[in-house]
């Protein structure tokens, strides 16, 4: 198999294609008919032509690439490889100007390398949400958690950890590294009877996992209201909407009492990170723990050094690529 990242930070696996859930449109903005667009071009021109589509486009952005390879042996995509990235236009008034501005895009990246010309097709709205939903897949991580998206169906099997997931337009699929990574780590720290925080829980894949996990009460704090709701709904999904609690803002909070969680998570980024370091460890009891992630390696050093600042010791570090996870406990002294 192969990953690559699209703006939004998902991976990409092999013959497979990642959309990125946060540029759906609301369901009152759903359009009847989409535009297709998509080109087939290097791998290095990836990145470039996901952020033009990903400007432009409503419906998305998806990319494709062949497998034959795993990334996690040490292997690297065939020489020559080419991907397939692709988006989607709802057709109203704003369809023409956002296509000629993508179809210019494309033909100046393709002044730099040979590649094919803007593909276009009309599709309805059935088949465009075939288009994304098809690409998310159960997904089992760690030794037990399985992430089953709602429309697909799957049997348990021995002690999985069922965590049934729609992201609709909130960021955790469990596909990113660093929401895997975070998962992982919740698997290792998370025992039953325990009080987790969930600062910036996107879809609540973080809070239902560890309430999954057996803990007795988990708090989501989520500042973008429509990934608050979304986080809401899947814990009703998941039926443990009376251990998780999910409130629409960011830290502090009176929810969010001083020294009252076994562990804290917080997979946003480097800079928010840094900024909630001091909240983060104040809500921690003495010799929990804090997860953090959405922290490129160029920032590992600069969050470790806040954390530290703030009474969190490093436990342990976790790369996949360029992202870090970073674990620390919380020391005696910073209670």
């Amino acid at each position: 198999m192969g990953r690559t990242r699209i703006p939004g930070g998902y991976p990409l696996a092999a013959n497979r294609a990642v959309l990125v859930p946060t540029d759906l449109p609301s369901p009152e903005a759903i359009a009847v008919k989409w535009l297709e667009l998509s080109v087939v071009c290097p791998r290095e021109f990836v990145e470039p032509l996901s952020q033009l589509f990903h400007s432009y486009g409503r419906g998305g952005v998806a990319v494709e690439e062949g497998g034959g390879f795993n990334p996690d042996e040490g292997e690297t995509p065939p020489d020559g490889a080419l991907v397939t990235v692709r988006t989607y236009l709802p057709v109203d008034q704003t369809t023409e100007d956002r296509r000629n501005r993508i179809d210019l895009g494309v033909r100046l990246v393709s002044h730099l390398s040979p590649g094919s010309r803007l593909r276009e097709r009309v599709i309805d709205q059935d088949e465009w949400q075939d288009a994304w939903k098809k690409h998310f897949d159960v997904l089992k991580i760690g030794r037990r958690i399985v992430v089953v998206p709602t429309w697909r169906s799957y049997e348990p099997r021995g002690q999985d950890v069922i965590v049934r997931l729609d992201p609709g337009m909130a960021f955790g699929t469990g596909h990113h590294p660093t929401t895997r990574m975070c998962l992982e780590q919740a698997e290792r720290l998370v025992k039953p009877g325990m009080k987790v925080l969930d600062a910036g829980c996107g879809s609540g894949i973080l809070s239902i996992a560890a309430a999954r996990l057996g803990a007795l009460a988990v708090v989501g704090v989520e500042i973008d209201s429509v990934a608050a709701g979304v986080a809401r709904v899947n814990a009703e999904e998941n039926r443990v909407e009376n251990v998780v609690h999910v409130y629409e803002g960011t830290l502090p909070r009176p929810e969010v009492s001083s020294g009252s969680f076994d562990v804290a998570m917080a997979n946003i980024s480097a800079r928010v990170v840094s900024e909630l370091a001091e909240h983060l460890v104040a809500a921690v009891k003495p010799a929990g723990s804090i997860v953090v992630s959405g922290i490129l390696e160029k920032d590992r050093d600069l969050v470790a050094a806040r954390l530290s600042d703030c009474g969190a010791q490093m436990e342990a570090v976790f790369a996949d690529g360029d992202w870090v996870t970073l674990v620390a406990l919380v020391s005696d002294e910073s209670s």
